[in-house]
C-alpha cells in the first residue's frame, strides 16, 4: 500500500512530510493534527511544490482519511523544548517526556488501528523506546518501530567522518540501545574505509579517549544544541522518517538502527534491524565489547524500570 500517513504536524511532521515528498515515499500523503488549520497549512505548502518532485498528492486529514495507509508515522507530542527537556546534565533526558506523550498516544493510537488495522505505526515521538511499549499496548500488534538510534547513528558517523577527513558514508558505526542518555555508542567495530578505528588511530597517533569523549558529547547533546539554534531538531530526523518509511513502504528488508520490542530484554531497545513491510522482521546484533554489552544491559534495565513505574501509576489512576 502506497500511502502514507503522519499524525502531528509539528515541527518534525511537517520535515517528514517535506522529505518524503522530496524522496517520493509515497503516492498519498496524508496529514493529520489536532489543530486543522496547521495540518491544511503544512499540506498546502507542501502542494505547491509538489509537481517538482515525482507524482505525490499531499493532503490534510482527518483520522478516517488514514483508512488503506500501509504505514502511519506518529510524531505529535511535546518536543524536549516545550516539556523542558534541554538541560545537559539531566539524567532523565528525553525519558522526562514520557507521562505527557503517553497521554497523547492513549487518544490517537486506538483512533489509528480502528481506521487502519493493518498499518505499520512509526514512532517519532520522544522517548520513542518506551513510546513503543505503550503503542504496541495500545494497537494490540507488534507491527510497530521507531526511528530511535538511527539519527544518533548518523551523527555519530558525519562527527568521525569529520575527523578523520572522510565522506561520512565511508563510516561504519553504529549507536544502539535507546535515543537518550544511555545510548551505546559500538567503538569497537567502528571501520572507516572498511580499517578497523584502532588501526587509524595508531597510525595516526591519535588519543582514542580523547577522541571518544569529544564525539559522544557532539552526538549526546546535538539535539540541544539545535534546539538552542532554532528551537526545534527537526530536518535531521525529517529525513531519517522518509528513509525509513521509503524502506517500510518499498519492502526494501534494509538494516537500519530503529526501536522495536525485544522479548528477550522485555522492553524496546534500539538495535541494527531488518526493515520493510511489515516493520521490523530481524535484528542483526552487533558484535558487542563487555563494556558495550554492559551498557546495552544497563539502558534495558532502566527503560523497563521506566515502562513499569509508568504501568503502575496508570493501573493506580
Amino acid at each position: 500500500m502506497n500511502k502514507l500517513g503522519i499524525v502531528g504536524a509539528g515541527a518534525v511532521g511537517a520535515a517528514a512530510a517535506l522529505a518524503s515528498c522530496v524522496r517520493a515515499v509515497a503516492t498519498d500523503i496524508v496529514l493529520v493534527d489536532r489543530y486543522p488549520a496547521r495540518s491544511k497549512g503544512v499540506a498546502t505548502d507542501l502542494r505547491y511544490g509538489a509537481p517538482l518532485s515525482a507524482a505525490v498528492d499531499v493532503r490534510a486529514g482527518e483520522f478516517d482519511d488514514l483508512c488503506g495507509a500501509g504505514l502511519v508515522i506518529i510524531s505529535a507530542g511535546i518536543n524536549e523544548k516545550t516539556g523542558g527537556a534541554t538541560d545537559r546534565n539531566d539524567p532523565l533526558g528525553r525519558l522526562r517526556l514520557l507521562r505527557t506523550n503517553v497521554e497523547v498516544f492513549e487518544e490517537i493510537v486506538p483512533k489509528i488501528v480502528a481506521v487502519a488495522p493493518h498499518a505499520v505505526l512509526l514512532v517519532v515521538t520522544n522517548p520513542p523506546e518506551p513510546l513503543v511499549d505503550v503503542t504496541c499496548r495500545l494497537a494490540g500488534h507488534n507491527r510497530v518501530l521507531s526511528t530511535s538510534t538511527y539519527l544518533d547513528t548518523l551523527r555519530f558517523r558525519v562527527h568521525l567522518a569529520e575527523r578523520f577527513g572522510v565522506s561520512p558514508q565511508s563510516v561504519d558505526a553504529f549507536v544502539i540501545s535507546e535515543h537518550g542518555t544511555n545510548s551505546v555508542f559500538c567503538w569497537s567495530s567502528v571501520r572507516i574505509g572498511g580499517q578497523p578505528l584502532s588501526r587509524l588511530i595508531a597510525e595516526r597517533r591519535i588519543r582514542f579517549d580523547e577522541l571518544r569523549a569529544s564525539v559522544e558529547q557532539d552526538v549526546r547533546h546535538a539535539n540541544i544544541s539545535i534546539i538552542e539554534g532554532i528551537g526545534a531538531s527537526q530536518y535531521g530526523i525529517g529525513m531519517v522518517v522518509a528513509r525509513v518509511a521509503e524502506c517500510i513502504l518499498r519492502d526494501e528488508r534494509a538494516v537500519l538502527p530503529v526501536g522495536s520490542y525485544q522479548p528477550n530484554y522485555g522492553v524496546t531497545l534500539s538495535l541494527p534491524s531488518v526493515v520493510g513491510k511489515h516493520g521490523v522482521s530481524d535484528v542483526i546484533w552487533p558484535l558487542l565489547s563487555e563494556e558495550e554489552q554492559a551498557g546495552v544491559d544497563a539502558s534495558a534495565k532502566r527503560l523497563k524500570s521506566v515502562v513499569a513505574e509508568y504501568s503502575a501509576a496508570a493501573a493506580a489512576a
